[in-house]
């Protein structure tokens, strides 16, 4: 049995594959810069257009709306026309709907920017980890969570950017043309690397039984793990929203309060760097339930601490905890059907996306109730889900596996996507 595509490849094969790989992580790092770079000048536009909270909040909503759009029509557009074709066009787009954001004069044209903006990143969203998954497959090794490793790190970067352009004191419209040339010239130079798929060994039996296990409850599999990454995403968008304000709430200085989030985006960006080689280590269904109880409950022991640094420490837990509950969601959810792997992709990250929209106004809502701390309490709870919906990703090992026979051709879950 090969360990790897590499082993069973030729050599150019191999660079070809590579290059693949490296057009993908600039998709991913596309889509976590520009949207770490409109998150982190949100307050400063909504004061430059003079907008009411309840303003802004509709434009939001009405991003959010452009997302789960993006992502419904991505589904059948791959299962169509592949992934590399759908990936390019957002690509390319993102950073014009980030400057038409920056230049909105009214909240009414922000929003119309923000509408498209959701839709080029939903689609780009789903797209580039349909095509992930096809990658991951060819590699005949887990290598999905690197992909959202630079996801996370685009985001950190975006918002850094945008920080440093407003302490010198430049305009956003500047800071984001920055942003936009820099991520459209990205996004060009990796399309000309967007090849055909590769080809590579596989076993035509097992791929066929692989393909036949997950047509057994497709359905059912797929609400599960989009309720999964539901829950999850929940406690992402929750952390980012109110991890800071529960800390100054309980007595941090500003700079403790502003480390909750930091030390949350932080750990979740080292276990995703780390993410891979425990997948191949661990089984999936473990490492998920690991993932579940190193999360919930290291921020249910943060927060019963009830001190600043025991809940910023929680916080690094769920971070940690939630780092590769997403890559394997993902990857399970492309390698259902392998005849149509956008359908189940762009379900589930769609069921992911609305939890993290949500996230914040359940736990906002819930802390009018009960107050905040308690409501922080929530995320654990729904951690324990992960726990006990874990063997959802246990089939989905396999199919990274498959053994090479003597002769090659294109797998046919990689022809479908990497078009």
């Amino acid at each position: 049995m090969t360990t790897g595509v590499h082993e069973a490849g030729t050599t150019d094969e191999q660079d070809e594959l590579r290059r693949y790989r490296i057009a993908i992580s600039i998709m991913f790092a596309i889509a976590g810069t520009t949207i770490g770079t409109w998150t982190a000048r949100i307050p400063a536009i909504q004061h430059n257009i003079k907008m009411a909270d309840s303003k802004l909040s509709i434009c939001l909503l009405i991003l959010a709306i452009g997302g789960l759009v993006g992502m419904h029509a991505a589904g059948r557009l791959i299962d169509r026309h592949g992934s590399t074709t759908v990936m390019i066009p957002p690509a390319l787009g993102l950073g014009a709907t980030l400057l038409l954001a920056a230049h909105a004069p009214t909240w009414t044209t922000l929003a119309t920017a923000l509408l498209s903006f959701g839709v080029l990143h939903g689609t780009l969203n789903v797209a580039m980890n349909a095509a992930a998954v096809a990658c991951q497959a060819a590699y005949r090794r887990p290598i999905m969570t690197s992909f959202h490793a630079l996801f996370s790190i685009g985001g950190a970067a975006g918002a850094a950017l945008s920080a440093a352009c407003a302490h010198i004191g430049l305009g956003i419209a500047d800071a984001f043309a920055a942003v936009a040339v820099a991520c459209t010239a990205a996004a060009g130079w990796a399309v000309h690397r967007l090849i055909p798929a590769p080809t590579i060994p596989v076993n035509e039996q097992e791929l066929g039984a692989a393909a036949a296990q997950g047509m057994q409850r497709p359905r059912a599999r797929t609400l599960l793990l989009g309720l999964l990454a539901f829950s999850a995403l929940i406690s992402e968008g929750a952390a980012a929203d109110w991890g800071s304000v529960y800390l100054t709430r309980i007595g941090a200085s500003p700079a403790m309060a502003a480390a909750a989030y930091a030390a949350f985006a932080a750990s979740m960006t080292i276990g995703r760097l780390a993410g891979d080689r425990l997948t191949i280590s661990i089984a999936p269904a473990a490492l998920l339930r690991g993932c579940g109880l190193l999360g919930g409950g290291g921020l249910a022991l943060g927060l019963l601490g009830g001190t600043p640094v025991t809940a910023t420490i929680g916080f690094a837990c769920l971070g940690a905890g939630l780092s590769c509950v997403v890559p394997l969601l993902y990857s399970t959810a492309g390698t259902l059907d392998p005849r149509h792997p956008g359908a189940a992709l762009s379900r589930v990250a769609a069921l992911g996306y609305l939890g993290y929209v949500i996230g914040p106004a359940v736990i906002g809502g819930a802390a009018m109730h009960i107050g905040l701390g308690s409501a922080l309490f929530i995320l654990p709870a729904l951690a324990v889900l992960l726990v006990i919906g874990a063997p959802v990703v246990h089939r989905s090992r396999g199919r990274h596996h498959l053994p090479a026979r003597t002769r090659t051709r294109r797998s046919p879950q990689l022809a479908g996507v990497m078009r």
